[in-house]
C-alpha cells in the first residue's frame, strides 16, 4: 500500500478507536460488567453503546452549527446567501424552461408545480426566494 492509502485507511479506523476508548473510559464498558452469561454481556454492551449514541447525539446537537437548520441560515453571511439565492432562482428558471420546452407542459401546470415545490421548502428559504 502507498502512504496515502495507509493514511486514508487509518483515518477510517480512528473513529472506531475513539469510540471504544470513550466506551471503556467513561461508560465503563469493560469494568462495570462482571457477568458470565453471553446474553447478559451482550445486553450490557448494547446498553453502553446506546448510551454512547445518546451522548453523541446530544454533543452534536449542542456543538454543531449544522444542526441548527434555519437559525444557521438566518445568521450566516448575507452576501453568501444572496449569491446562493440567485443561483437557486437560476436553477428554478432553467428547470421551468426545460419542462416547457421538452415535455410540452403548459405554463399554468408548471406554475402549479413550482408553487407546490416552494410550499414544501423551509420557511426562511421560502421568504428569501419570494423577497427577491
Amino acid at each position: 500500500m502507498d502512504e496515502n492509502e495507509i493514511v486514508r485507511t487509518y483515518g477510517k479506523y480512528w473513529n472506531i478507536e475513539v469510540f471504544f476508548k470513550f466506551c471503556k473510559s467513561y461508560l465503563h464498558l469493560s469494568q462495570e460488567c462482571r457477568l458470565i452469561f453471553y446474553d447478559a454481556m451482550t445486553a450490557h454492551t448494547a446498553i453502553v453503546f446506546a448510551g454512547y449514541m445518546m451522548l453523541s447525539l446530544e454533543s452534536r446537537e449542542s456543538n454543531d452549527e449544522r444542526s441548527l437548520s434555519e437559525l444557521f441560515l438566518y445568521f450566516s453571511d448575507e452576501m453568501s446567501d444572496i449569491r446562493w439565492i440567485q443561483a437557486f432562482q437560476l436553477l428554478l428558471q432553467m428547470f421551468w424552461e426545460l419542462l416547457a420546452d421538452n415535455l410540452n407542459i403548459a405554463d399554468d401546470k408548471i406554475e402549479i408545480l413550482a408553487d407546490a415545490f416552494i410550499d414544501i421548502i423551509p420557511t426562511l428559504l421560502k421568504s428569501k426566494l419570494q423577497a427577491t
